[in-house]
């Protein structure tokens, strides 16, 4: 069983390939009936999303995924149903995408140590909009044939410990949940199996993300394993924090998984959108049923 809710989605924006509107129409295509478009430290794509999103019957959650640095480590907080108007959230919005140059640059010398040349205005190429992120990058190596496809190329150069990763210090976790709670906003910890903490630091991670006003973790989205979706419902149920689903898509290809193929939350979760509306949402079978006949408004 899929689930028609997807709360974590990338345009070109950010590092998606599809514009906000082709990603809205995609996700229509695929099924989806409610989504967030949640591009990199920046809030551009939502109007056009919007847009988009009523003329294919879709509910549009704004949203915005941020950049930042916890105990040296990189991680991703979502902000769901945020005011992308919000002055405190656009200033560090901004400094974020000035800080994420700095970083490009770093990388690109990185990559000249090893022989590889014009990585920092390669990447600049697939960047549309301007932002830069190591996807970018990623696109342009796979282009001059230093990797078969996004993934290989990853592993080999831009992760920790590789020739092209550059360490620089994003927002803090503080700064970046009070940006999205002083919106209006919902913080939702991104796909935390990506993060390999291991289990102490996962456990002061939520810990500390409680404390500091979380709400959700992402425990169905496309980078987990079946097994880490029972063990993020499981710590989203010792912790407190309401559960979100999301693919992360970021556009053909370039995916785990695609739009509209997401399972449902694993039983006993309570979804993040279940008081959206004043109406408590399930996500299981039966609900997946009802709502072929009928979807309320969540906004």
């Amino acid at each position: 069983m899929t689930s028609f809710i997807d709360l974590h989605s990338h345009s070109v924006v950010s590092d998606g390939l599809l514009t906000p509107a082709e990603l809205v129409s995609h996700a229509a295509s695929k099924g989806v009936r409610v989504m967030a478009l949640t591009d990199h430290d920046d809030v551009a794509g939502l109007a056009e999303a919007e847009a988009a999103a009523a003329e294919h019957g879709i509910t549009l959650i704004p949203g915005v995924e941020i950049s930042v640095t916890w105990r040296r480590r990189t991680l991703h907080i979502v902000g769901l149903k945020i005011d992308p108007q919000s002055p405190r959230l656009v200033q560090g919005l901004q400094h974020i995408r000035k800080g994420r140059h700095t970083r490009a640059e770093g990388m690109a010398e990185s990559l000249l140590k090893k022989g590889i040349q014009g990585s920092l205005e390669g990447a600049y190429q697939f960047a549309k909009q301007g932002i830069i992120s190591r996807t970018h990058f990623a696109q342009y190596l796979v282009a001059q044939g230093y990797a078969p496809n996004i993934r290989s190329v990853f592993k080999k150069y831009l992760i920790k410990g590789k020739p092209g990763y550059f360490e620089y210090d994003w927002a803090s976790l503080e700064d970046a949940m009070g940006w999205i709670i002083e919106s209006g906003g919902i913080p939702v910890l991104a796909h935390p199996g990506r993060y390999d903490l291991g289990r102490t630091n996962m456990l002061l991670l939520l810990e500390e993300f409680r404390h500091l006003g979380g709400v959700a973790i992402e425990v169905v989205t496309s980078s987990h394993s079946p097994d880490q979706y029972q063990e993020f419902a499981r710590l989203a149920h010792q912790f407190g924090l309401q559960a979100s689903v999301g693919s992360d898509y970021h556009g053909p290809g370039h995916s785990y998984m695609d739009m509209g193929q997401l399972p449902t939350l694993p039983s006993g979760c309570v979804p993040v959108w279940q008081d959206w509306g004043g109406r408590k949402l399930w996500f299981n079978a039966v609900s997946v049923l009802l709502l072929r006949i009928e979807w309320p408004s969540i906004l």
